[in-house]
């Protein structure tokens, strides 16, 4: 390494003392003086790349982990610097931090996170003059956070969101001589289509940039086999598939830290309460929510008998997901009870952030449900593992922008052995087993029907395709994270730039 910066310095010198003899060369020749300026440019902004790709003994440990989105919203992404610092190497975390990431994050002392703002363009004239100017601004900033770090052997990014971080990211490596590696989980001018319409003038230039960049990056990553082929045979790209897997912390839940979650959402969701006169009638002898019952003489905890289901969902409250598909469905559900159905009421759990959250919030509130409770919280990245693996049922309405991607949510249920019913698209039959792992719907009555067949023999936890679901969830469980990312990524990051 020492002898690599040292010829690097040589070489710096030679080029500006060659500079400087080519300028006074032409001067002393006639050459006009625009000669000699360009010989002196070329020699200082060889000079300015040479500085930029000095590198030192620990380069070949830095990694950049990029995400021109919100930190504690990409889950994946998380996994890959935890995975990278497990194996040594130094992760710079750059991205948004509106939420918090996981506490593994934080407390990783190899982990180091750069935070970057979203930037608005200006606020006058017409739509595309303020889009232009929050692209041109937000990669102004990009780049200067990360012409700003030590040299990295890598930047990882996750695209999309790729306008503009890709082209960014693809400058930066070749002016510091680090490998680019983008992990595609989508196309973003797809999901800018599901707002804007695919025939938009800002979304065929999406597209266009989309596929002009991305092709420059050294290595690629992509979470399905039907987006690696749509890669390989449309982009000239060739990815590795990387599956999304659930990390340690997605298990079964435990009765007890079941009990302690159902507490701490009662203080701000009564959904999960429990009447005060039955906790006066057992004069505080016991500990009770909705669904669990705490003996204080012993700390035993169980599920109480009469409970009613629990049934999540998560969301980043966007375009490609229809939240009112779940939500006729409960409508429906309800009235199964009403008229007699010998059915669990439901408590239902959507836990996220996102742009369209009040809209729906004001629709849930329009509704008038008897059997049926919805509460919208934010969960901590610790909750939310805890919450997944108390849950009976799991519901995943992601329809994917292009139909190539896979939705993490449902890997994380599979996790905790949570069966799911998800909407169909295309290449869900990746990772959702109809009638083996959960159940696939197109609409929301052939949902209704499933909520009712499924529960029909609840509280049963072995009974019926529910139980059979969550039996075959726990005999099929596969790679976890860690050994997934170790035989697929590893390699790459190992190679030397």
């Amino acid at each position: 390494m020492a002898s690599r910066c040292a010829g690097a310095a040589s070489l710096a010198v030679f080029v500006v003392i060659s500079s400087v003899l080519i300028a006074f060369s032409a001067t002393g020749s006639g050459a006009t003086c625009p000669a000699a300026c360009l010989a002196a440019v070329t020699g200082l902004v060889t000079l300015v790349s040479l500085w930029l790709r000095r590198r030192d003994g620990g380069t070949d440990r830095r990694v950049c982990v990029l995400v021109l989105g919100d930190l504690g919203r990409s889950p994946r992404m998380q996994y890959h610097a935890l995975s990278l610092s497990k194996h040594g190497y130094h992760v710079t975390f750059v991205g948004f931090l509106d939420s918090k990431p996981h506490q593994d994050v934080l407390r990783e002392e190899n982990i180091k996170m750069v935070p970057i703002t979203e930037v608005k363009g200006v606020q006058v004239g017409p739509k595309i003059f303020s889009y232009v100017t929050k692209v041109i601004l937000q990669s102004l900033q990009l780049l200067r956070v990360l012409l700003k770090m030590e040299t990295q052997s890598h930047i990882l990014m996750q695209n999309p969101p790729g306008l503009p971080s890709i082209a960014v990211t693809w400058l930066v490596c070749v002016l510091r001589g680090s490998r680019f590696v983008i992990d595609w989980h989508n196309y973003g001018y797809t999901v800018m289509a599901l707002n804007l319409g695919r025939t938009h003038t800002l979304v065929r230039l999406a597209e266009w940039y989309e596929r002009f960049f991305g092709p420059l990056a050294a290595h690629h990553l992509c979470v399905t086999m039907a987006m690696k082929d749509d890669l390989q045979n449309n982009w000239g790209i060739a990815a590795t598939t990387l599956y999304d897997r659930p990390a340690a912390i997605f298990r079964e839940t435990p009765l007890k830290l079941q009990h302690e979650l159902f507490l701490r959402l009662a203080d701000a969701h009564p959904q999960f309460k429990s009447s005060a006169s039955e906790e006066e009638e057992e004069e505080k002898k016991v500990e009770r929510t909705v669904f669990s019952v705490c003996d204080l003489s012993d700390d035993t905890v169980t599920l109480r008998p009469e409970r009613p289901a629990l049934l999540l969902s998560s969301t980043s409250w966007t375009e490609d997901e229809d939240f009112s598909v779940l939500l006729k469905a409960l409508e429906e559900y309800d009235f199964f009870i009403t008229g007699g159905a010998a059915l669990p009421s439901l408590v239902c759990v959507i836990t996220g952030k996102g742009p369209q959250k009040n809209y729906y919030r004001k629709l849930i509130d329009s509704l008038h449900l008897e059997h049926v409770e919805i509460c919208t919280p934010w969960l901590e990245a610790e909750d939310y593992p805890i919450l997944l693996g108390s849950a009976d049922l799991g519901v995943c309405l992601h329809k994917s922008s292009s139909g190539l991607d896979l939705p993490m949510k449902v890997v994380d249920m599979f996790g905790c052995c949570l069966p799911v019913c998800a909407i169909h698209f295309n290449c869900l039959s990746e990772l959702v087993k109809h009638e083996e792992n959960g159940l696939i719907f197109r609409d929301s009555q052939e949902l209704a029907e499933q909520l009712k067949s499924l529960l029909s023999e609840f509280p049963s936890s072995d009974g019926g395709r529910l139980g059979a679901f969550r039996r075959n969830l726990r005999a099929s469980r596969g790679q976890r994270w860690d050994d997934n990312w170790d035989q697929n990524v590893l390699p790459l990051m190992a190679a030397a730039p």
